[in-house]
């Protein structure tokens, strides 16, 4: 293959430079521009061209993170026709010629699984993963790997735009300005609309749920799907917690009700609600109505409040002791909960009634010995600070400051309903800034 160009690899958080075939200089120097390739002559043995390359064929594959080109579609006259890479015998930037001046020609059609690079690749979403970031493929770099051609790289750059609508001398001619390694990558196959992400799209999950409500926030709508369905549900349900009302709203109306459904009875119970206020009643009525009961009876509960209220910007979610429980116990408890850590400030001492005796901080628990009771470590004024599900969230913001707390639970008639956190406070009254300047302390 012909030499080009040395790459500047795009790698901000790469997992492992030496993982990166684009890092190997004999890789780097006979690397093949699909973008320029596509339209260039196909020529046989005996010098006579017999058509024109439409596009490469590759298979996503869990076995490697680099796909091999398993095909290439030629135009023969009028004629989509398909040729096996086995029967490819030279590949340069502006030509490929294959092994025989006969050719056993087959009408091109496209089978399970397999992946029209130009058609499918070029121009379209991808993941970063190292990067966390949406790009789109402005060129595809090929090279040889393994003893195969193989998909190695894909091009960001503005430059390889400009070149692809330059003239057809310069369009064969690489631009590497900005390359991303191909393992870093999780692209997405189909066709049309129909797309998904690939199986072996490793390291999604390692992304903290911001950066996953980024990617939802910048991908279009049927690869922002896509996305979704790869995502474990509680994994999904974390960035949707992050990402921004209007992109939430939009993405719980753009997806299947059962899918939008089974992520919201995931999410924290106050960021359920918010998201549900924002649609239209049907839509949540439709929502609620796919849940189990106990979490839409729940959920209803919550809607039931104003959302300029402490009962309205809640969250249900609480752990309860009683006086005799020991501190050992009560650390078990927690553990339990250990997912949802950021929506839990301390331990609610109830009675056998479930009348508030106290809350203590989760510093209180920290400090204490395992075999201290809850009694033991309640104070006197322990159950005072608390505001009923009416309270505006102005005084609720007075509470939290005289408290001197970064949470205030929510009772009805002396009874436990929830924790209001400050942040979300802070979010309610400043809905514009408040979660980028006080994000919670455990995310």
């Amino acid at each position: 293959m012909a030499k080009a160009p040395n790459l500047l690899i795009h790698r901000p958080f790469s997992r492992s430079r030496s993982q990166r075939v684009t890092s190997i200089r004999s890789v780097r120097e006979s690397i093949i521009s699909v973008a320029g390739l596509i339209g260039r002559p196909v020529y046989i043995q005996n010098g006579a061209e017999i058509g024109s390359l439409v596009d490469f064929v590759a298979r996503w594959s869990k076995d490697s993170d680099y796909p091999p080109v398993t095909g290439v579609v030629v135009k023969v006259g009028r004629r989509l026709t398909f040729l096996d890479f086995e029967r490819v015998a030279t590949i340069e930037p502006n030509r490929i010629e294959l092994k025989k001046s006969k050719v056993d020609l087959r009408d091109f059609k496209r089978r399970k699984g397999e992946v029209l690079l130009a058609r499918d690749v070029l121009d379209h979403q991808l993941v970063d993963v190292d990067g966390i970031k949406v790009i789109r493929a402005a060129d595809l770099y090929l090279a040889r790997v393994l003893g195969r051609v193989r998909l190695v790289g894909v091009d960001i750059s503005f430059s390889s735009l400009l070149r692809r609508i330059g003239p057809a001398r310069f369009r064969i001619r690489p631009t590497p300005e900005s390359v991303v390694d191909w393992a870093s990558i999780a692209p997405f196959d189909g066709v049309g609309r129909d797309l998904k992400l690939r199986d072996s799209s490793g390291g999604i999950e390692r992304l903290r749920p911001a950066d996953l409500a980024d990617l939802l926030e910048n991908l279009g709508r049927a690869e922002r799907q896509s996305l979704l369905e790869v995502l474990d549900t509680d994994i999904a349900a974390d960035a949707l917690e992050e990402m921004e009302a209007d992109e939430l709203e939009t993405l719980l109306r753009q997806s299947e009700p059962e899918m939008a459904a089974e992520i919201v009875a995931q999410m924290e119970p106050d960021e359920a609600v918010d998201a549900l206020r924002d649609l239209d009643d049907s839509e949540r009525e439709g929502l609620l109505a796919r849940m189990d009961r106990d979490k839409s009876d729940q959920l209803n509960a919550l809607l039931s409040f104003e959302e300029d209220t402490a009962g309205g910007a809640m969250t249900t979610l609480l752990v309860r002791g009683s006086v005799s429980e020991t501190v050992a116990v009560v650390r078990e408890r927690l553990k339990e909960v250990g997912d949802h850590g950021s929506d839990v400030d301390g331990v609610v001492v109830v009675d056998e009634s479930g009348a508030l005796l106290g809350d203590l901080a989760l510093f209180e628990i920290l400090v204490a010995t395992d075999d201290q009771t809850l009694g033991e470590l309640l104070g006197d004024d322990d159950a005072n600070g608390f505001v009923e599900p009416d309270a505006s969230l102005l005084e609720v913001a007075q509470m939290l400051m005289e408290s001197r707390r970064a949470s205030i639970l929510v009772c009805a008639a002396g009874i436990p309903l929830g924790r209001i956190l400050a942040d979300d406070v802070v979010e309610a009254l400043l809905p514009d800034r408040g979660r980028s300047v006080f994000p919670r302390l455990l995310r």
